[in-house]
């Protein structure tokens, strides 16, 4: 019995021993597997982080790249002064193509002067394509915000309302993420005061109708939130607008100009062009570091601590009122100022003025003056004024022309003098007649070093910008007749010199290509008869005009000699096309003051005669059973309409032909044409584009 007891003890025993023993296996091997996991995780998140630094340089890697000069053809885009180094950057801009299609770019431009070098800089992250957007820049950051882009033919349109930073030397682009942004919209303007930028107006246009603002924001560099300035129902400001000009001072913010639409019931919307000039005032809060209750005193206390984060800003408009007889540029849109800080001036080339001409359309003069807006140098309310210049061109003193042309002078009544003698030597000459031949060789003389010679063509949305005391423009847009022009060229001014433009880059357009040969035959002797001033009338008017004179004429070549065969032939063709070009405009423009029997009976640009019936038949109907015997029904009554219907659209025919041009050549196509006609927008697309906003 002890003998059996015993062996169940050691059994027992051995049996501990061995669980024991796999106890301890299986911790070795557990440990030795937390061990290779902790060493594969420590792996995996090396690799992880690894990964997240090459897609971060993936998405952040710049390409910069020379290219061969200012950017192609394209409007709305920004052209700034760089604020820390003697750049100009350019970003953006669309273009609208012969062929009725439009392109938005996202690219960013640097130039160089002293170099006449341009790069571009490609960046994965980076704003979208857009036009009409709102730059400002502030040491070493460009800022932008808003802008549009639309469809390839236009039809549809986005309004984009992020905000980005441009660092200016890493060259690469970051979007800034607030909870409160200004909402969506084109063509508002930033500037710069202090640590904060400014933002106003602009417009949001989905495709139907275009809404302004004159909302004021603000955004502060230092903490990265945007606020809205809120006034009173009562207090003075700007009126909603878009296109103005927005210059930065030390006491605040100068704005003038802009354009606008309006709206009233059953009439369509009329372009207005504003020339009102307003100062945004703005100061910080006195500092008082001893008075805890100073919103912007040091104190301890956690509230004053957060009041200081962000002292309450005093912010106020003032209208600027100018005396009646001073001078200022004529009435214009499309003509934003940019700062010339040295002098304290805000410069404004070209624009353009919209005439309303009744049932002809509107009538459209192109400037190329050069203006100079002065801005107070001390605020003092609305009492401070702001005096407008106009910046001529000097002509450049020649040595030894004024002795010449005396020496030539006195030639010339010597010669005079001597053949007067030899006819009668009792009579003297006459100083009217000698004066007379002098004066005609020095006017039909040509100087080609005089400085008018070098001024850009008329335009307007020309993009401007001041280093230091140097002007440059780029681009802007210039119509004649029904087309649009986009320009392409690049200048320079010394502003504090004023002697004459240089020319980087002549423009690439060939004008009058694709237009009538008489239009462009009238344009060219036009241009070659006409000043420097009168060479911005570009109008379909002036056109029209020159041409019937030019008609008068040959009608009274073809009386005077009816032998002229060719004369008669071509006479009677040029005098219907303009005849018919006159009524298309006219149809036009009555197209959306039309009665609902006159919309419904008149067949529409685009349409065929099946379309057309299609969607008057039943007025046809109509017309036809009340013409006709009253026992007419069926078949032989639409039979009736029908033909009613085809002779109304056979007798449009040739007006709807000339309209359809005239669309065509403004970029529609004829779903657009047939849904703007419908839309009684038809008098708009000759003289009132989405860049006249």
């Amino acid at each position: 019995m002890g003998k059996k007891k015993s062996t169940s003890t050691a059994a027992k025993a051995a049996k501990k021993a061995k669980a024991e023993k796999k106890a301890e296996k299986r911790t070795t091997k557990k440990g030795k597997k937390d061990k290779r996991e902790e060493e594969e995780s420590d792996d995996d998140l090396e690799a992880i982080l690894e990964k997240m630094r090459q897609e971060w340089e993936a998405a952040h890697t710049v390409t910069e790249e020379v290219v061969e000069g200012p950017p192609s053809k394209r409007a709305n885009a920004t052209m700034t002064a760089c604020p820390s180094g003697n750049y100009l950057w350019y970003i953006g801009g669309e273009y609208f193509s012969e062929d009725g299609r439009a392109y938005f770019y996202n690219e960013i431009f640097r130039y160089t002067p002293e170099k006449d070098e341009w790069r571009t800089f490609i960046s994965p992250t980076c704003p979208g394509p857009r036009s009409a957007h709102a730059v400002a820049t502030t040491h070493n950051k460009i800022f932008l915000f808003g802008g549009e882009f639309s469809s390839l033919h236009q039809t549809t349109f986005h309004h984009y309302r992020d905000f980005w930073c441009f660092d200016i030397n890493n060259h690469d682009w970051e979007r800034i993420e607030t909870k409160v942004t200004p909402s969506a919209r084109s063509g508002p303007r930033m500037a710069v005061w202090k640590h904060y930028i400014v933002l106003f107006g602009g417009f949001y246009d989905p495709g139907i109708t275009t809404k302004y603002h004159n909302d004021l924001w603000l955004f502060d560099t230092h903490e990265y939130k945007w606020r809205q300035i809120e006034f009173r129902e009562n207090d003075a400001k700007p009126s909603p607008r878009s296109g103005f000009s927005f210059l930065p001072t030390s006491d605040g913010i100068v704005l003038h100009g802009g354009y606008c639409k309006e709206y009233a019931k059953g009439k369509r919307p009329v372009g207005v062009m504003l020339d009102d000039t307003w100062f945004l005032s703005l100061s910080l809060p006195t500092i008082d570091t001893t008075d805890p209750k100073s919103p912007t005193a040091t104190a301890t206390s956690k509230k004053s601590s957060k009041a200081s984060s962000e002292p309450p800003l005093q912010v106020k408009w003032h209208r600027l009122r100018r005396p009646s007889t001073a001078y200022c540029p004529s009435l214009r849109s499309g003509c934003t100022m940019t700062p010339w800080a040295n002098r304290g001036y805000g410069v404004m080339f070209g624009g353009v003025t919209d005439e309303e001409k009744g049932e002809e359309g509107l009538e459209s003069v192109f400037h190329q003056d050069l203006n100079a807006y002065q801005w107070p140098a001390t605020f003092t309310g609305s009492a401070a004024k702001g005096r407008w210049m106009s910046l001529t061109l000097k002509k450049p003193k020649k040595k030894g022309v004024a002795k010449k042309k005396k020496v030539q002078a006195q030639q010339q009544q010597r010669k005079a003098n001597d053949d007067s003698d030899d006819e009668n030597e009792d009579e003297e000459p006459d100083p009217e007649n000698n004066e007379t031949h002098i004066a005609t060789p020095a006017e039909d003389d040509i100087d080609p070093d005089d400085p008018q010679l070098t001024v850009p063509i008329p335009r307007y949305n020309a993009m401007l910008a001041v280093i230091r005391n140097t002007l440059y423009l780029y681009g802007g847009i210039l119509e004649r007749g029904t087309r649009e022009y986009t320009l392409d060229d690049f200048h320079y001014l010394q502003l504090d010199k004023m002697e004459k433009w240089v020319c980087l880059r002549p423009h690439s357009w060939v004008f009058g290509e694709g237009e009538e040969s008489e239009d462009d035959s009238d344009d060219d002797s036009g241009d070659d008869d006409e000043s420097d001033e009168d060479e911005e009338d570009y109008d379909d008017e002036g056109e029209n005009k020159r041409d019937g004179k030019k008609d008068k004429k040959k009608q009274v070549e073809v009386v005077e000699e009816p032998e002229a065969e060719p004369e008669e032939e071509t006479e009677p063709e040029q005098e219907p096309e303009d005849s018919l070009r006159t009524q298309a405009q006219a149809f036009m423009s009555a197209a959306n003051t039309n009665t609902p029997e006159n919309a419904l009976s008149t067949p529409l640009p685009g349409e065929t005669l099946a379309v057309f019936y299609a969607r008057s038949r039943e007025y046809w109907a109509q017309t036809a059973l009340s013409t006709t015997s009253s026992d007419t029904r069926g078949k032989a009554l639409r039979r009736d309409g029908f033909a009613l219907a085809e002779e109304r659209y056979e007798e449009y025919k040739p007006l709807l032909k000339e309209v359809e041009k005239i669309l065509a050549e403004a970029g529609l196509d004829e779903e657009e044409m047939r849904r703007s006609a419908q839309a009684g927008g038809l008098g708009q697309q000759a003289g009132q584009n989405r860049n006249r906003r």
